[in-house]
């Protein structure tokens, strides 16, 4: 548990009594702790950021771990709503952690911030007024990936990835733009395998023109490894996403150096809230912030202008969810507003990997693929 204590001269209302309660649901235990560890930081920083208050009121962030289990995430959910009466949910990297936990938020009348997982059904059909993102649609990441392979003129694709929600949403996005033949697809499963050589002798034996790759954490880290002992980079060029970021970097290295990906933010993006970010997220913790470490940022700061905009009164549930819809922040990816379903319209871009001036890894933009772009599911949605 994360408390700003209370500065001297603060008013009566920031006591800790009255704080803003966050809960933080991520996963901080098993070998993607890393991922919720980034997260962590950058939570923390944005509340050093705002000087741990929010209208006058302190900032109680509790965090979770859902040890990447669904049943886990609901549980610990449902702890924060019930017990903790938290004012927010926050967080959730998984979309089958974030669809088996969502209910247990709305349903008891709280706020929920979606600062990864991006299930289709939350986009479209499920939407819901209390549930907002500062992520992305799953879709949306690899249909500018399609994009860019149409470009690239990519004709033969082999397709690899893990079968959970959102491995299925990846595969979609990037078939519902890519114009070429898939001529191989593997859906493996997860989060048990980790051993990919036997669908890396299938993508050798079909000879594409490209294999594209959806692997996230550790996963993704196993992948690379074995894509390059495999000597696959000769014949089968890589595209891959969320499987290459600021955290397998250092683990990967010369093994990504050159890889191409899209994504809706970059370290290097030429945006004022995001140069402070990355440079003080550098010196705090000397790496760069991964995109979950960016989105979760965006988290705290879309929450605290809702917080802000009702002047620290959060009993007006109506005001409070026309504060987050307003989304008056300065976010880490320029301007932002949402969609009529609540996630984010925002430019998608392509990513390389880099070393920069200092010899480390990380990545570059070297072209917009989509500018305001909306997800696909959100005319599914049926909210105003």
């Amino acid at each position: 548990m994360a408390s700003a204590l209370a500065l001297l001269g603060a008013p009566a209302l920031a006591t800790a009594a009255d704080a803003v309660k966050i809960g933080f649901v991520t996963t901080l235990s098993t070998g993607s702790g890393a991922i919720g560890e980034d997260m962590r930081n950058a939570v923390e920083l944005a509340i050093e950021h705002l000087g741990g208050k929010m209208a006058g009121r302190d900032i109680d962030v509790i965090y979770e771990d859902d040890a990447f289990k669904p049943e886990v995430g609901k549980q610990k959910t449902d702890k924060l709503v019930k017990k903790d009466n938290v004012d927010f949910v926050a967080g959730y990297i998984w979309s089958h952690v974030l669809m088996a936990s969502y209910k247990s938020a709305v349903d008891n009348g709280k706020f929920l911030i979606s600062s990864n997982a991006g299930p289709s059904a939350l986009a479209g059909k499920l939407c819901h007024p209390d549930v907002f993102s500062t992520s992305w649609q799953n879709d949306q990441t690899t249909m500018a990936m399609g994009d860019l392979l149409n470009q690239r003129g990519i004709k033969k694709l082999y397709i690899m990835a893990p079968n959970y929600a959102a491995g299925k949403n990846m595969v979609e996005g990037v078939e519902r733009t890519f114009k070429g033949e898939v001529i191989g697809k593997d859906m493996t499963k997860f989060p048990a395998q980790l051993d990919f050589s036997a669908e890396l002798a299938k993508v050798r034996a079909a000879e594409p023109d490209a294999l594209f790759v959806f692997y996230p954490g550790r996963h993704g880290v196993q992948l690379l490894t074995q894509y390059a002992q495999a000597d696959l980079a000769k014949t089968v060029p890589l595209y891959t996403a969320f499987t290459i970021d600021s955290l397998s970097l250092p683990r990967v290295g010369e093994q990504a150096l050159g890889s191409l990906m899209t994504m809706f933010w970059s370290p290097d993006l030429d945006v004022p809230a995001n140069k402070k970010f990355v440079s003080d997220f550098k010196a705090k913790h000397g790496t760069y912030p991964s995109h979950y470490a960016a989105q979760s940022y965006d988290t705290i700061m879309l929450i605290n202008s809702a917080v802000e905009k009702v002047k620290g009164d959060l009993s007006n549930r109506d005001a409070v969810r026309d504060a987050l819809k307003a989304a008056e922040f300065d976010s880490i990816r320029g301007d932002f507003k949402f969609g009529h379903n609540h996630l984010p319209i925002q430019d998608f871009y392509l990513r390389e990997v880099v070393k920069d001036a200092d010899g480390m890894y990380t990545t570059k933009i070297v072209a917009k693929v989509y500018e305001d772009h909306q997800d696909p599911y959100a005319a599914e949605c049926k909210m105003n």
